[in-house]
């Protein structure tokens, strides 16, 4: 059971399409333009319009010309969605500047740049737009000019509101930006995690279509080495023993016979359906164990033999690799033996896979099943280390209970009762599931 790195799924942060920045760019200009109105016309404060405008028109004018030059479907390189996102700090802060600075309600808005940072790009990039808008919004405490307002009834707010206002703008940023970038990065793993599944478990279903491959090419191949063989042995006989070409007939009648041999080996094999169909329960626990026997490990099965018939489940190969990359983690911790106990009921199939290693760390055991999830450490054993030294649970366990849970079963983790010490894994499917389980369609492309 070969597992998937890690590494080959955590992907850089995914790059922002241009095409994204503008349609938020051209919100902002809409909405800008909209709040200038209703300030000048509907309240009929007096703004300084014409620096406004410009402002605004100038960010209108370098939409255009970036959805000109530029494919809008083309993804940005981190560096220039930062200059992007650092400009549209920058025309936040001047249009402030104009109407009000920390005192106009819309400062709050120096947020969204730094959101849209925290979920696409890099965590320095993120930290440098934070900065720059704090530094903004630190400049704007001090100068700008008075906020729109009722001339006759100016509105004066003391300097320790506007000291409360930035305060809050400086945690909303470092909060609103952590929290999305925490969010963010978790289905950025999950997401990950299962195109790993979908792999795995694609690679388990070729392995398995090439089961009725080699049965389909038997079949195939097996009327014209019949042709191959009858005529051979016909010519063998016309020619006798004293032709030239007689050995060199029977060896060519004898190597179709072989392959006939050989063919008809594959035929029966998958004629029996045992490896290629269906299977008992005892036979895919051998199967999952059998490559695992020469690791130093002791392997002891018991299979518990119950009053109902022993169930018959498909050769799927989600509970193949699931049940095996499990099998595979007991034995990479265990000091010297590993325990697969089986039984079975009416109801219910189980499986439990436990070993004699260090067991689950008990800050982990809660979390055993989410993606990335490792403690192993970097150094190699040494002979002189117990196995159990290093400790380890990835992505192999995540696919492995992803696959297992599609096929219907209930995966646990737990610890073995003191004064015993190891893991323990029980796998229990409802049995009408177990014996009816189908290998998970492929996911649309």
């Amino acid at each position: 059971m070969t597992d998937v790195a890690a590494s080959d799924f955590r992907h850089p942060r995914r790059h922002i399409r241009l095409d994204t920045i503008l349609r938020l760019r051209w919100l902002a200009v809409l909405g800008q333009l909209v709040a200038l109105f209703i300030v000048v016309q509907g309240l009929e404060f007096d703004v300084e319009v014409v620096p406004c405008v410009a402002i605004i028109g100038l960010s209108a004018l370098l939409n255009l010309v970036l959805q000109t030059a530029f494919n809008p479907m083309q993804r940005l390189e981190p560096a220039y969605a930062a200059a992007l996102l650092a400009l549209n700090i920058a025309e936040l802060a001047g249009l402030l500047f104009f109407t009000g600075g920390l005192e106009n309600p819309f400062s709050f808005l120096f947020l969204a740049p730094v959101l849209i940072s925290a979920t696409a790009l890099p965590v320095r990039l993120t930290i440098a737009l934070g900065a720059f808008a704090v530094a903004c919004a630190s400049v704007l405490v001090y100068f700008h000019l008075p906020l729109p307002w009722d001339s006759d009834d100016p509105l004066v707010l003391p300097p320790i509101y506007l000291l409360g206002v930035w305060l809050s703008i400086v945690l909303a940023i470092g909060v609103t930006s952590l929290y999305a970038f925490q969010v963010t990065e978790e289905a950025r793993k999950l997401s990950d995690a299962l195109a790993a599944t979908e792999l795995v478990l694609t690679r388990e279903q070729h392995l398995t279509q090439l089961d009725g491959l080699a049965a389909a090419a038997a079949h195939e191949l097996g009327t014209p080495l019949s042709t191959i063989f009858l005529i051979s042995r016909e010519l063998e006989k016309s020619l006798g023993d004293n032709s030239q070409l007689s050995g060199d007939i029977k060896t060519l009648r004898e190597q179709a016979q072989r392959c006939r041999d050989i063919l008809a080996k594959i035929t029966q094999l998958s004629a029996t359906g045992a490896p290629f169909d269906h299977m008992k329960l005892s036979t895919l626990i051998e199967e999952i164990v059998a490559p695992h026997r020469d690791f130093g490990v002791t392997i002891k099965v018991r299979i518990a033999v119950a009053g109902a018939a022993e169930p018959v489940g498909s050769r799927n190969p989600a509970i193949l690799y699931g049940v095996g990359n499990i099998l595979e983690n007991a034995v990479d911790f265990a000091r010297t033996t590993v325990e697969v106990n089986a039984w079975w009921n009416s109801e219910t199939v189980e499986i439990m896979i436990s070993d004699d290693g260090p067991g689950f760390a008990p800050d982990i055991i809660k979390r055993i099943g989410e993606p990335y999830l490792s403690r192993r450490k970097s150094t190699e054993e040494t002979p002189l280390e117990p196995k159990g030294d290093h400790q380890g649970l990835g992505l192999g366990v995540f696919i492995a209970r992803t696959l297992l849970e599609r096929t219907g079963a209930k995966v646990s983790f737990s610890n073995r009762i003191f004064p015993d010490h190891g893991a323990v894994v029980q796998i229990a499917w409802p049995r009408d599931r177990f014996e009816t389980a189908e290998t998970p369609a492929e996911p649309d492309s």
